[in-house]
């Protein structure tokens, strides 16, 4: 098998773990920013409950987190599971399990914010809802872009557990190729397609962390 081939292949398994990459942050990151406020909630039950689901989201194998949200249905209600639901279920365990990690990114963010402006846009007769996505949010996403960036990094080369649904992503196509032509060469392939993937995500991360520092 010619690199040209390889190479091919492994682009169609690339877009697959793109798509997996840009719907778990296009999900992860807002509902993440709910379970947050949810965890910082001056109500018990709800502060209770996302504790609970932050520690079990983190405590648990995000692997393990997939085959439930797949299996799950199935066992617990009787529904039939569709090959189609594969790939949504994928969706889901990722989307659900970074949300958990992102929860805590920005919990961390909001209450390293001196009350001090808290207090200054109270006066200045903002409300909470205002103060909270003018003047407090702006500098949260700067504070915790390093950590987001980290985590984001991470989700390139997790998108390879994909392969425990059966999603014919990178790393699974990459084993495939390996297994029936007995050579490395499919692998070495992918370490650097997910190299370049990483690559291109950290420095559009550094770029952006740039055009968010004020003080240069």
């Amino acid at each position: 098998m010619d690199i040209l081939s390889i190479v091919t292949q492994l682009g169609s398994g690339m877009l697959v773990s793109i798509e997996i990459f840009v719907c778990t942050l296009v999900f992860s990151l807002p509902l993440g920013l709910v379970i947050s406020f949810a965890r910082m909630s001056k109500i018990k039950p709800l502060q209770w409950l996302a504790k609970v689901y932050i520690s079990v989201m983190r405590g648990t194998p995000l692997m393990l987190q997939l085959m439930v949200v797949y299996f799950g249905p199935y066992y617990l209600f009787g529904v039939r599971i569709s090959t189609a639901y594969r790939m949504i279920a994928v969706m889901i365990g990722f989307a659900i399990n970074y949300a958990a990690y992102f929860a805590e990114i920005y919990r961390g963010g909001i209450e390293s914010m001196p009350v001090g402006q808290y207090e200054a846009a109270k006066l200045l007769g903002y409300s909470r809802v205002q103060t909270f996505f003018h003047i407090i949010f702006p500098q949260v996403v700067k504070r915790i872009l390093p950590s987001v960036t980290n985590e984001v990094i991470t989700l390139v080369k997790d998108t390879s557990l994909a392969f425990v649904l059966a999603v014919a992503e990178m790393f699974t196509i990459a084993k495939q190729m390996a297994a029936s032509q007995t050579t490395m060469v499919p692998f070495v392939a992918a370490a650097v397609f997910y190299y370049v993937f990483n690559l291109i995500v950290a420095v559009g991360m550094e770029k952006l962390e740039s055009k968010l520092n004020y003080y240069r």
